[in-house]
């Protein structure tokens, strides 16, 4: 391997010998800079260094025809030091090589990762495959910014409701994490680091009255779906989710010692729920399909229904009461609970809340309850201070003029 002062005008006539692919020519100016002439006329400039293990290496600095001979040295001189405060180029090359695109990152390793644990797994794939891929797909999972995902949820912002923009900073802020935790894709810093979330004013507090439900109950006897008049009580009278109730089976009832056990919860883990007078009640008066393990199957298909939301709909627009949902349901039962009186740590253990802060949005007072409480201190001494006082919302309270 000949060693030459490389310049321009040596370059040009250099070849390489007839009867061999290719030749090396080192440059007696700058150390380690060699330059690789092809048969095929092409040359391309490397830096020929020794490794941390003596190992003779070989680091491709450009083809010739892309950057001259003086930046050839320039990047043989940086790199050489670089390999001197024992920063290897090479393998900064190789972890750039394993970052993935995002959406390679989220078929491959993120997705299969949270379906093995995660129950809301499905929620995560929509979300990515309708706010996030086509947007960032393409892109090295390491390109993405903080200014990057300002303008992502921006946009997101335009057509969501406040708390829909949580759930995907949330859900971004946790796929960053994932590929920091895998190590093998080259991450280190997660930009959405420190994002904050954006207070939610939009929360809905409706709750059914005792005369509501008593009208939406009517309307749901007359339902093309048999089931929904057991579906909906049962959600009243246990303060269950929608999914819980829709897999009950059977075996989860204990009636004798008054319980029905949740296998699977928002949690991930069974819970107990006591089984009231009124829900025993409802149970019995069911009607039981034959071989069919589920408390509330589809008389069709004898499975537990996939949605009921058409006929739900229809129940609740007959009733006068478009605006309750389903899970509105969950919400009253908390809210009968408080106004007869329990406590915030009995609906808690009821609701199965690990916070009493969470249970703390159901716990809905009605007015009258408050003005019943309010009146505790009119009942104690409000006799000192008004000459006629009454309870009764029919009678007026005089003050002393």
């Amino acid at each position: 391997m000949p060693v030459i002062n490389l310049n321009q005008q040596t370059i040009k006539t250099l070849t390489c010998p007839s009867g061999s692919k290719k030749i090396v020519y080192f440059d007696s100016t700058c150390k380690g800079l060699i330059l690789e002439v092809r048969e095929s006329g092409g040359r391309t400039y490397y830096l020929r260094f020794t490794d941390e293990r003596g190992k003779s290496r070989q680091l491709k600095l450009g083809d010739a025809r892309d950057i001259t001979l003086g930046q050839a040295k320039q990047q043989a001189d940086k790199k050489r030091n670089e390999i001197a405060m024992g920063h290897d180029p090479r393998v900064a090359k190789a972890n750039l090589k394993k970052i993935p695109t995002v959406s390679e990152f989220i078929h491959k390793v993120y997705l299969p990762y949270v379906e093995g644990y995660k129950k809301s797994w499905k929620c995560d794939r929509g979300l990515l495959k309708n706010h996030v891929e086509p947007v960032w797909g393409k892109r090295y999972l390491d390109q993405i910014t903080k200014s990057d995902l300002i303008s992502l949820l921006a946009n997101h912002r335009k057509t969501h409701a406040p708390g829909s923009c949580n759930r995907l900073t949330i859900l971004l802020r946790y796929l960053f994490n994932t590929a920091i935790k895998n190590g093998d894709v080259g991450i280190t810093k997660n930009p959405m680091s420190g994002h904050p979330l954006m207070k939610e004013d939009n929360k809905q507090e409706r709750f059914l009255t005792s005369e509501e439900a008593e009208v939406l109950y009517e309307k749901l006897k007359l339902s093309d779906n048999i089931m929904l008049q057991y579906i909906v009580p049962m959600l009243i009278l246990t303060g269950a989710r929608k999914r819980e109730v829709l897999d009950a089976r059977w075996e989860d009832f204990d009636f004798e010692r008054r319980s029905w056990r949740i296998h699977t919860t928002k949690l991930g883990r069974p819970r107990h729920v006591p089984l009231s007078d009124g829900a025993v009640a409802l149970l019995h008066s069911m009607k039981r399909f034959e071989d069919c393990p589920w408390a509330f199957p589809n008389p069709k298909t004898l499975k537990p229904y996939v949605s009921i939301f058409y006929s739900w709909n229809t129940a609740r627009k007959a009733a006068g009461l478009k605006d309750i949902r389903m899970h509105d349901l969950r919400h009253s039962f908390a809210s009968f609970l408080v106004n007869a009186g329990r406590s915030l740590y009995e609906v808690q253990h009821l609701l199965g809340h690990t916070q009493v802060k969470t249970t703390q949005r159901y716990s809905h007072l009605t007015k009258d309850t408050l003005l019943d409480a309010s009146n505790a201190v009119t009942r104690a001494v409000g006799h000192l201070f008004v000459p006629m006082v009454s309870t009764s919302p029919s009678v007026q309270v005089q003050l002393i003029q």
